[in-house]
C-alpha cells in the first residue's frame, strides 16, 4: 500500500451506505439458513453436527482511517444444533469495503476469547467472495486466549462466500487447528446456504438524511 504524505485529511463521504456496498450489498439484511453442517475436533475422532443459523447485518455509517474510507455492515451471527436448545455458536464483527482498492475485510469476534480479521478483494459486482486470515501476522491475523493458543491453535481462517441466482448466499469456512497431541493440523469447516427473511434498515446517517 502506497501511503499518502497526508494522512489526516478525509475524503467525501457518501450519505447512504447500502448504495456504497459494492459487493457487500447482496449481504445485507436479515438471513436463516437450516443446511448448516459443522466438522469439528474431539477426542475421539472428527464430530458432524448438523445446525441452523440466523445472520442479521445491518449498514454502518461510512467509516474514515484519514484518506482511507470504508462502507460496511455490523453483523451478528447465532447459530444452533438440533440437538440442544442452547446457543452451538455466537460471533459478532464487521463486514467491510473500500471502494477505492476492492478491500473487503470480515472482523470476526467470539465469545471464547478470539478475534481474527480476514482480508481479500472483489470487484463491485463480485459473485464470489475469498477472505483469509493468519496467525502470526500483524495485518489480517487472528488473536486468541492462551488456553486456545496452548490446546487449539487456529493458524488459518478462510471464508469463500457465493451469491447465488435465487438471491441467497452460501459460505464454505475453513479454519486450520493444530490440536493438542495430534501430529496433523486438524480441518475444521462450517457451511451453509441463507435465505432472506428480512430487509435491511438506513444507516443512522441516511436515516437522518430522510426525515
Amino acid at each position: 500500500m502506497d501511503i499518502p504524505d497526508d494522512i489526516f485529511t478525509e475524503p467525501d463521504k457518501a450519505v447512504d451506505t447500502l448504495a456504497n456496498l459494492g459487493p457487500l450489498r447482496r449481504l445485507a439484511g436479515i438471513w436463516e439458513g437450516n443446511r448448516g453442517h459443522d466438522i469439528n475436533p474431539k477426542g475421539d475422532g472428527p464430530e458432524h453436527r448438523d445446525y441452523s443459523e440466523r445472520i442479521v447485518m445491518q449498514p454502518i455509517d461510512a467509516q474514515p482511517n484519514g484518506p482511507q474510507l470504508f462502507y460496511g455492515l455490523r453483523y451478528h451471527v447465532h447459530i444452533n444444533s438440533p440437538e440442544e436448545a442452547i446457543t452451538f455458536h455466537d460471533q459478532v464483527g464487521y463486514w467491510l469495503w473500500e471502494p477505492a482498492t476492492g478491500l473487503v475485510l470480515q472482523t470476526v469476534a467470539i465469545p471464547r476469547g478470539q478475534v481474527a480479521i480476514a482480508a481479500g478483494h472483489a470487484a463491485p459486482d463480485a459473485r464470489k467472495l475469498v477472505l483469509k486470515a493468519e496467525r502470526g501476522t500483524s495485518e489480517y491475523g487472528i488473536c486468541s486466549t492462551t488456553f486456545l493458543e496452548l490446546a487449539f491453535r487456529t493458524d488459518s481462517y478462510t471464508i469463500e462466500v457465493d451469491f447465488h441466482d435465487d438471491g441467497s448466499w452460501s459460505y464454505v469456512l475453513d479454519t486450520i487447528l493444530q490440536v493438542h497431541g495430534q501430529a496433523e493440523p486438524f480441518l475444521h469447516r462450517d457451511r451453509n446456504r441463507l435465505f432472506k427473511v428480512g430487509e435491511p434498515d438506513l444507516n443512522p446517517w441516511a436515516k437522518l438524511d430522510s426525515e
